[in-house]
């Protein structure tokens, strides 16, 4: 999978993705990331790629000259036209599910924008997806764009190290992740579930989904109603539902 990332910041980008799993896989050839400077695409000698926005107003507005020429620059040199990605609090906020489906492409373009924004009509030419990361303002697309590449670069086979890691952490099945444990086995009075040391395997897969359900009732309810639950499973989300009800309508006995 191909990654590129239209940006005034390259060495940004390139420095925390060329780390961790994402490096690995870059340097195995698994995914490739390469950071375009818009900045090369300038005309102006002072290589300026901003200019005061029409209509008056604070701030500077990224030209789409500069924009233009750079995709259309990458498009002549794949021979194709990717999808492109604005990161922008507009757009819709990024999933797991957004991840799973951008992860189908075999070539991203993601549009890192600056100062008061982008030129309206580079966004009309090239941009496909408008997307957000959260309701708030950052001071440009980098971090955006490094957070979803992290994040779509581990549903591409060979990233991890362990295939089945991608499938059954956060969000799968709508489900937060269960409690991970690991040595020693008691740690300042606190000891392992002891359902992880029996060694059946049926048991722990068990636990791991009612904790899954348990925690995703707690911390995030809202994604509930997408959950791919087994009819065992919605009964005992109905009971955590029950005790938790009854739990709160219980007076206070102080």
């Amino acid at each position: 999978m191909n990654f590129h990332i239209l940006t005034l910041f390259p060495e940004m980008v390139m420095g925390g993705l060329s780390t961790s799993i994402t490096g690995r896989a870059m340097e195995k050839g698994i995914i490739s990331v390469e950071a375009v400077n818009i900045r090369d695409y300038s005309k102006d000698k002072h290589r300026h790629v901003d200019d005061a926005p029409y209509g008056g107003g604070a701030g500077m507005v990224m030209q789409p000259e500069p924009i233009c020429d750079a995709y259309e620059d990458l498009c002549a040199r794949t021979g194709r036209r990717p999808r492109v990605i604005y990161m922008t609090p507009q757009g819709r906020v990024f999933t797991q599910q957004i991840a799973e489906e951008l992860a189908k492409e075999e070539e991203l373009v993601f549009l890192c924008g600056h100062y008061e924004g982008i030129d309206e009509r580079a966004l009309e030419l090239v941009a496909t997806d408008y997307l957000s990361i959260g309701d708030y303002v950052l001071t440009g697309g980098e971090l955006p764009a490094m957070v979803m590449i992290d994040c779509i670069s581990r549903l591409v086979p060979g990233v991890l190290n362990n295939e089945v890691s991608a499938e059954v952490e956060s969000f799968h099945d709508n489900l937060l992740e269960y409690p991970q444990y690991t040595r020693p086995e008691v740690f300042n009075g606190l000891a392992v579930p002891e359902v992880l040391l029996s060694g059946h395997h049926k048991n722990i897969e068990k636990w791991r989904r009612e904790q899954s359900i348990k925690r995703t009732l707690e911390r995030r309810p809202d994604l509930l109603e997408g959950a791919n639950l087994s009819k065992k499973e919605q009964k005992y989300l109905e009971e955590l539902i029950r005790e938790r009800e009854t739990g709160e309508n219980e007076p206070d006995s102080h």
